[in-house]
């Protein structure tokens, strides 16, 4: 597809070598030259120099004849313009925008067909989210939730005292009751599919498919905290501070954010009638004691620099905080964060690039295209949902009767509300929904291509 992006920030930069990776004709607007320049050094795309609200920018890059257009630009404003004015100019057009401002994002969602938005984003709230979500089970470094809630896949770290250091896949069940199962492997920088024989090792991140329940078994067996946050203690006054503290007053989660600007400090209290707020550096370990930070269930660096939030996470490890999450806007190195221990890993503009990516492929491919995808594994890996539909190849065939492609795991089938791990004699039908585990250079977008003989 022929896609525009403008923006060329952290979320643009990131959009281009995602949908370059995927293979869409990418047109970048930016209006700094030397921003534009920089990523065109490293891939194959347009680069327009200009306003992207500008009709002659968007003519420029050929808005006429493109097929999604995203503007992730600095400003709400502009992004917001930038969509309208491209639907003006091509009506057959889908738009996305980031839109920030929370003045801007109640009349975005009710007049998103005024401003023809098919879909609008925010990283801020997103992480937040997905922060909210980890702090109910914080034993597991991430947690991704798919056939409407009925099947999740988490991502588990095993240290070098865990039950499951040195364990073949086959000899799980005698430690784990539950029915749980590993439908994947990061270590350093590949993902592997395993079979029964595959031995787990230190450091080694693995993802577990169960259902909620069975993953609390999971933990429980394995001593690692199951149930959750009852306390969390924040660092940094950014909005994802703001989001984040919302979420948790909601789930009756006593929070304390720490920050060092003044006016920030008087902002979040004005928003926040039941967060405590304290004036301050929490960079500095000692004023983190003093503020009881061991007395904390979690523990979540949220400033804009990924180095210190690193060593505060650290800290916190260090102090025995049951649950540690680190923002990070650059969580390129996995060999390097593998080896920190900095508890759960939120790349804001990671879990916003997965959510335009679905986008794109339901865009690319209707039918039978993935209802949902998360990537796994720093990115070297995806979990796919799939609904089965009329021209699904295989129905009512026992599983182990079907050849699927090297490196490709059917994790769960759903029916209705009811999901189930499968085994060599499951089968699936019209209107079940599948859970695909897969490389990320298996490039799967459509149910049937996990097939051996897909065409």
């Amino acid at each position: 597809m022929k896609i525009i992006i403008a923006g060329g920030g952290k979320v643009g930069a990131t959009l281009v070598a995602e949908l370059t990776y995927e293979g869409h004709d990418i047109t970048l607007i930016d209006e700094h030259a030397s921003v534009m320049e920089e990523i065109m050094e490293q891939y194959d795309i347009i680069g327009v120099c200009g306003n992207a609200a500008s009709m002659a920018t968007l003519e420029q890059a050929g808005v006429t004849e493109a097929n999604l257009l995203i503007a992730v630009t600095d400003a709400d404003e502009v992004n917001l313009l930038t969509c309208l004015t491209a639907h003006a100019m091509n009506p057959q057009v889908h738009t996305i925008a980031r839109i920030r401002n929370a003045d801007y994002r109640e009349q975005s969602y009710r007049m998103r067909d005024q401003y023809a938005l098919n879909m609008i984003i925010n990283p801020e709230e997103t992480a937040a989210l997905e922060i909210a979500r980890l702090l109910q089970m914080p034993g597991f470094q991430k947690i991704e939730t798919f056939a409407r809630g009925a099947a999740e896949i988490a991502e588990l770290r095993v240290k070098a005292d865990s039950p499951l250091n040195g364990r073949a896949l086959n000899q799980l069940h005698k430690l784990v009751h539950s029915p749980v199962l590993v439908c994947a492997v990061q270590r350093g920088n590949d993902c592997i599919i395993p079979d029964g024989n595959f031995v787990m090792e230190e450091n080694d991140r693995v993802y577990f498919t169960a259902s909620q329940s069975a993953l609390a078994d999971l933990l429980e067996s394995l001593g690692e905290v199951s149930r959750k946050a009852r306390s969390c203690l924040i660092v940094g006054g950014s909005r994802i501070s703001l989001y984040l503290a919302r979420e948790l007053q909601k789930s009756r989660i006593p929070a304390t954010i720490i920050e060092r600007d003044h006016d920030k400090c008087q902002e979040l209290a004005s928003e926040l009638s039941e967060t405590r707020i304290v004036e301050g550096d929490g960079s500095y370990q000692e004023f983190l004691y003093k503020e009881g930070i061991a007395n904390y269930d979690a523990f979540v660096t949220l400033t804009g620099m990924d180095e210190l939030n690193i060593v505060m996470s650290l800290y916190a490890s260090e102090m025995h905080v049951p649950a540690v999450v680190t923002k990070l806007s650059h969580a390129e190195n996995n060999q390097i964060l593998d080896k920190l221990n900095i508890g759960s890993v939120i790349s804001p503009k990671d879990l916003i690039s997965a959510s335009i990516i679905r986008y794109v492929r339901a865009m690319q491919n209707k039918t039978g295209a993935a209802v949902t995808m998360h990537y796994i594994a720093y990115g070297q890996g995806e979990a796919i949902e799939f609904n089965v539909d009329a021209d699904t190849k295989h129905q009512d065939t026992p599983l182990k009767d079907i050849a699927i492609r090297r490196n490709v795991l059917i994790a769960s089938i759903s029916r209705g509300w009811h999901s189930t791990l499968p085994t060599g004699s499951s089968t699936f039908h019209e209107g079940d929904t599948i859970i695909v585990v897969a490389n990320s250079d298996q490039k799967i977008q459509n149910l049937n291509d996990i097939f051996e003989d897909a065409e």
